[in-house]
């Protein structure tokens, strides 16, 4: 199935893996929101569990290996074109996550890698709703 205008939504995860009071993000490099930074993370592939997806995710775009530790929150994030036609659609699920093994290097969908505190969000253009969420996960309150 093509991501862009699709037939019905795509389920997407996501990371939040917080270390030493710093959140891993990742430059986008593909559409939609090339060069945006985002929570690591990608589509659900057929067949494979979402804790499955996660660790693979991250694993191919940051090059860590990750434990799963629980839901941090549900989200849609549905894109329409200059016409208002749904463009993309998707439902994302991201994971609380913990650093278990590998070293960084941002590869696969990932243009680069950065570790940023919460003080630091500002200065990367963050996908839709993601600096939001992320201030009030670095924060300790509830996503």
């Amino acid at each position: 199935m093509d991501r862009r205008y699709p037939e019905r939504p795509l389920v997407g995860v996501g990371a939040v893996i917080i270390q030493d009071g710093r959140v891993l993000l990742v430059r986008r490099a593909q559409a939609p929101q090339k060069d945006r930074w985002s929570l690591p993370g990608g589509l659900l592939e057929l067949g494979e569990r979402l804790e499955e997806a996660v660790r693979r995710e991250v694993r191919e775009e940051t090059g860590l290996e990750v434990e799963v530790l629980s839901l941090a929150g549900v989200f849609e994030r549905i894109i329409a074109d200059a016409g208002g036609r749904t463009e993309y659609h998707y439902v994302l699920l991201d994971y609380f996550c913990r650093v278990s093994g590998g070293a960084l290097r941002p590869a696969s969908d990932a243009s680069a890698a950065v570790w940023a505190s919460r003080a630091e969000l500002a200065r990367y253009p963050l996908t839709g709703g993601t600096r939001e969420f992320l201030e009030r996960a670095l924060a300790g309150q509830p996503a």
